[in-house]
Order: C-alpha cells, then sequence, then structure tokens
C-alpha cells in the first residue's frame, strides 16, 4: 500500500509516518520510481509506536521495542523488561525534578514569602 494509504489506515498523518521512517521505526520497500511500498503488517506497526509514544517512550528506545516485537498481541517481548524498567527509573527521576521545581517555583510566590496559605 501507498504511503497515503497508510495515513487513512492507520490516522496519522504522511508527515509523521515519514518522520517514523526517518527515526527508523518502518522500513518501507521503494519502488522503482522511488515511491514508499508498506505491508498490511505495518499498520499495526504504526499503532504499536502510537501506543508506546502515548506511553512516554522516545523513538530510540522504541526502535529497540520494535526490533524484538513479536507482532503479537502485545506490545513488547518480556525480554525487554529491563529497558522499560529503565524508563520507569529515568521517568520517576524527571517527575522527582519537576516536584523539586514546583516546590521552588512554589516558593517564590508572594502569598509563600508572607506566610499566608496558598491557593
Amino acid at each position: 500500500m501507498r504511503i497515503g494509504d497508510l495515513a487513512a489506515r492507520t490516522g496519522v498523518g504522511v508527515r509523521l509516518l515519514r518522520y517514523y521512517e526517518e527515526q527508523g521505526l518502518l522500513a518501507p520497500r521503494r519502488t522503482a520510481a522511488g515511491q514508499r511500498v508498506y505491508e498490511p503488517g505495518d499498520v499495526e506497526t504504526v499503532h504499536r509506536i502510537r501506543r508506546l509514544l502515548e506511553a512516554g517512550l522516545g523513538t530510540k528506545v522504541i526502535r529497540t521495542v520494535l526490533e524484538c516485537a513479536c507482532g503479537g498481541g502485545g506490545d513488547v517481548e518480556p525480554c525487554l523488561d529491563p529497558l522499560l524498567a529503565r524508563e520507569l527509573e529515568r521517568m520517576d527521576d524527571e517527575l522527582a525534578r519537576l516536584a523539586r521545581h514546583r516546590r521552588a517555583v512554589a516558593a517564590l510566590r508572594p502569598e509563600a514569602r508572607t506566610g499566608a496559605a496558598a491557593g
């Protein structure tokens, strides 16, 4: 199928599909004229990419996940648990950093300086 067909079947724009290809997440065949040709399984791959992006994973991690995906109903293989554990740790660190920043910004508000209750 052509890129426009894949876009229609997945609800993902053509520009984004090209970006996924640039990031190594999709690898369509090319015709002699250079047009992209996608396989039917690429529809599920795009859906999997979207779910993984929505989970907060970056394209580098997703590329690793896709290389190990079996194509079944799940998004990732059990052997990728250490990778996902590292991603969860990274997210926890980021949440802790944001919480520190939030406290610092809240402390700058006039209510914090005068001792009044913050709302």
